[in-house]
Parts: C-alpha cells; structure tokens; sequence
C-alpha cells in the first residue's frame, strides 16, 4: 500500500509540474500577443495618420483643380471675346 500511495504522489507532481509548463507557456504567449497588440496599434495609428493627411492633400488638389479650371475658363471666354 504504501507503493501505491506514493506512485499518487508521483503523479500528482508530475501532474502539477505540467499544469505549471502549460500555464508558463500561456503567459508566456499572452506577452507576446499583447506586445503585438501595441506595435499592431500603433501601426494602425500611423496608416490613419497617413490617410489623413492623403485626404487633406487630395481636397487640396480639388481645390486647385477647380481654380486652375476656372482661370482656364474666364482665359478662354476673353480670347472667344478678343476673336470676335
């Protein structure tokens, strides 16, 4: 009997020896995960950063656009003027 109680004990420290691994290894991987969560975000914080400012450029080349479109058309209106 006294075998049989100490093979208990083998295998409950083995067991929780195992259960002490996989928890190391889960805090472990949560770290990382959460490490690549921050880099993640900030990634995300620089492209919208850039989108914005892709945004702010485009209305700005509209703007000129329809500037430029405009002095086309009044250029055009006194040459029809000047022909005539």
């Amino acid at each position: 009997m006294g075998n049989l109680f100490e093979d208990k004990k083998e295998v409950k420290v083995e067991t929780l020896g195992s259960l002490d691994e996989k928890i190391t290894t889960a805090i472990e991987k949560v770290k990382a995960l959460k490490e690549e969560h921050k880099v993640l975000k900030q990634r995300i914080e620089e492209l919208e950063q850039i989108i914005r400012q892709k945004d702010e450029e485009i209305e700005r080349l509209r703007n000129e656009k329809t500037s430029v479109k405009s002095q086309l058309t009044e250029l055009l209106e006194e040459l029809e003027s000047i022909q005539l």
